[in-house]
């Protein structure tokens, strides 16, 4: 597990930051103002406060080297569930988030890093627990898919789904959850 935001409060540089994110406690979003959040996909102040504490602790400020944060990673989780939330691509992100390229950078390299999956496993077991159950699950649900075949898909890759009273192909799943396996 990595390690996590930083808990206790710091001084600000700012008289008035609009979020506790790295970039406004440090004074380092200035030149990326804050936005109205609009869309139905931006996070509330309590999910904010209940995501805040499980971000990663970036390398500079442990003395390992990098960058500050220069923009708020408030506004750049509300760009990533605008997109996963509309299924639009990249590139038609709206111009009040951050660049495409920026929020694509900062999520492709949480993904990289396994940040993604830790991430969603520690707020899945925190949904868990509140509902009173173990943060782990005991059981998982693997599906599969039959689709019809073409004449010229070759017969050793083709069968008959007779639950779906399909003539095709069977197709594995592309992936498992890794809560699952």
């Amino acid at each position: 597990m990595s390690l996590l935001y930083v808990s206790e409060p710091v001084q600000f540089n700012s008289a008035a930051p609009s979020c506790d994110c790295l970039a406004h406690v440090y004074g380092n979003a200035a030149d990326h103002p804050d936005r109205v959040r609009r869309y139905p996909s931006d996070m509330t102040d309590a999910e904010w406060a209940a995501v805040r504490p499980l971000l990663p602790v970036p390398a500079w400020l442990n003395g390992r080297g990098g960058r500050p944060e220069g923009y708020c990673h408030r506004q750049l989780l509300d760009a990533v569930r605008y997109l996963v939330a509309g299924g639009i691509s990249w590139r038609a992100m709206p111009a009040d988030f951050p660049d495409w390229g920026r929020v694509y950078a900062f999520f492709r390299r949480w993904r990289e890093h396994g940040l993604i999956a830790e991430f969603h496993d520690l707020l899945r077991g925190k949904v868990r627990e509140r509902e009173g159950r173990e943060a782990e699950p005991t059981a998982g649900v693997i599906d599969a898919q039959s689709v019809r075949a073409a004449a010229t898909v070759p017969a050793a890759s083709r069968g008959y789904d007779g639950g779906k009273k399909v003539p095709g192909r069977y197709l594995e799943p592309a992936r498992v959850c890794p809560s699952c396996a």
